[in-house]
């Protein structure tokens, strides 16, 4: 696998702290940044992917519950006047 290279501008603070971390991990930063960056992107990616399937949904029209009858069942939760779950409805 060929890498292509990126030039990246780390504050003097941030480089020491990553040079540290590559030295205890016994790799070279390279491939410490690599690793950040991929676990990054892949948390990243599933956020993005799971707000688009959301707002999907909620445009689609389909039934659903509206976001303040969520709260207030949830902040009932455990208390003396547990409210019921709230049904979906059309939105």
């Amino acid at each position: 696998m060929t890498a292509d290279n990126l030039i990246v501008r780390l504050t003097p603070g941030l480089k020491q702290e990553l040079e540290a971390l590559a030295r205890d991990m016994g790799r070279d930063s390279a491939e410490v940044v690599t690793m950040a960056i991929q676990a990054y992107i892949e948390a990243d990616a599933w956020q993005v992917r799971h707000i688009r399937e959301a707002l999907d949904e909620a445009e689609s029209g389909a039934p659903g519950v509206p976001h303040e009858e969520v709260v207030k069942w949830m902040e009932s939760l455990g208390t003396d006047n547990e409210l019921s779950r709230p049904m979906p409805k059309p939105l």
